[in-house]
């Protein structure tokens, strides 16, 4: 399975480089700490090579012994992967649900910093997320050059004219999710080319295409509104660098337009699949926009940073994001954030990972219906904007997954193919 390719390659070769990051880095410890500093990054190391040798060699998954928030948490999800009634008792690293072992390694590699002060908040992604960013200048320049001259008659633009443009910009955000360096390994993933000449061309590969679906709840969202009730979207980020830019410029233009009145941002609260958003990446992405030497792009960051300063855009993590479990459990494991999404009007979760933990990661017959694979997860209609790199995919035509897979076996996997797929709710 591509889960086992995934455990077995992937995600020691994403272990390797977090060593070899530290390693790197051992002089800059040295400067800011002293020996504190070297003998922190020894310790890390021995710790995330040990864990690379479990991961390898198949050993049981071990309870995370550090003092942080979500550590009881955890361990309460490791006792009920043992008490499975059709598993193993003991989970080890390949007999295991991917999606478990897949993010308990991202937790292990956080507890490995978290628990050797004074290199804890050292993220050990940051210069890939960074190195994203800088080679994708092109296509940000592109977009953000787009959607200021989009701006200056955003006023006169009729309903239609509207609707293509919030179609255009979902597009943008879907295939900006191509680049993952967690897919890649940490490999380069940047967006070379402007990412609005190619849109027509991948029309085709959008599996499932609910924009007019997403457009009229936002039109009616607009239309009920009144005084006291604003139209809010909440976006479930994923990748930092071109990806995250997208999203900006997507949020930018719902308010602009007026089909929303606020946008909460959703990142995660540790470093995480390597290139997802953390606050500090969200923050950074704004400021270097708004310092960059191109008109459009500073214009961009300056007025991205009056929106937060406004509370128009509001951005927050929380733990739940980077737990083990999937979203239909959230309302039981994390009230208070499912009472936080079910204030929105419409929720955009962004990624392969979010749509794994959507669907409960099943091997899912093709022609599911979203609805049902969401297992009973609405706290707001919501929509998935979600370039396929893992085998799991509900909502198709019957027929249709099987016709993809005849002429392309590996569609599934490519990050060629997405979907734009979109649940009402109760």
């Amino acid at each position: 399975s591509f889960a086992y390719f995934t455990i077995k390659d992937r995600l020691p070769q994403i272990l390797t480089r977090v060593i070899d990051t530290l390693h790197r880095h051992k002089n800059e410890f040295f400067e800011e700490h002293g020996e504190k500093g070297v003998e922190a990054e020894k310790r890390a190391i021995s710790f995330l090579s040990k864990l690379r040798n479990e991961l390898q060699t198949d050993k049981p998954v071990t309870p995370l012994e550090d003092e942080l928030p979500d550590a009881a948490l955890w361990n309460q999800y490791l006792d009920y992967q043992r008490n499975l009634p059709n598993g193993s008792g003991e989970p080890s690293w390949f007999q295991s649900p991917w999606l478990y072992v897949e993010c308990y390694m991202y937790r292990r590699i956080h507890a490995a910093l978290a628990q050797n002060p004074p290199i804890d908040n050292f993220d050990v992604f940051k210069e890939g997320k960074a190195q994203n960013f800088f080679e994708s200048q092109e296509a940000v320049t592109a977009l953000c050059t787009y959607f200021q001259e989009l701006l200056k008659n955003i006023k006169d633009l009729d309903e239609k004219q509207l609707q293509e443009e919030l179609f255009k910009l979902l597009q943008v955000s879907l295939w900006g999710n191509k680049c993952d360096l967690s897919f890649s390994a940490g490999q380069d993933s940047s967006q070379k080319s402007s990412p609005l000449q190619s849109l027509e061309n991948m029309v085709p590969y959008i599996l499932v295409n609910d924009m007019e679906k997403v457009w009229s709840l936002l039109v009616n969202a607009k239309k009920n509104r009144t005084e006291r009730s604003n139209v809010r979207v909440d976006i479930i980020l994923d990748n930092a660098g071109f990806e995250l830019v997208s999203d900006l410029v997507l949020a930018d233009f719902l308010l602009s337009s007026k089909l929303a009145d606020e946008v909460y941002f959703h990142g995660k609260s540790i470093p995480w699949y390597v290139s997802d958003t953390t606050k500090h990446d969200f923050n950074w992405t704004i400021k270097k926009l708004g310092s960059a030497n191109h008109m459009w792009m500073s214009r961009c960051g300056i007025n991205w940073e009056g929106n937060l300063k406004k509370g128009v855009w509001v951005f927050c993590d929380h733990m739940f994001w980077t737990l083990p479990h999937d979203f239909s459990s959230m309302s039981e494991v994390a009230p208070d954030l499912y009472a936080e999404l079910q204030k929105s009007n419409l929720l955009l979760f962004k990624g392969d990972l979010n749509y794994r933990k959507l669907t409960g990661d099943r091997k899912w017959e093709y022609s599911v219906p979203f609805h049902q694979a969401l297992n009973k997860f609405h706290p707001a209609p919501l929509c998935s904007l979600r370039t396929l790199k893992s085998d799991t995919q509900v909502g198709l035509k019957p027929g249709q997954g099987e016709q993809v897979q005849a002429s392309e076996p590996e569609w599934m996997v490519s990050g060629k193919y997405g979907v734009v797929q979109f649940d009402a709710g109760l």
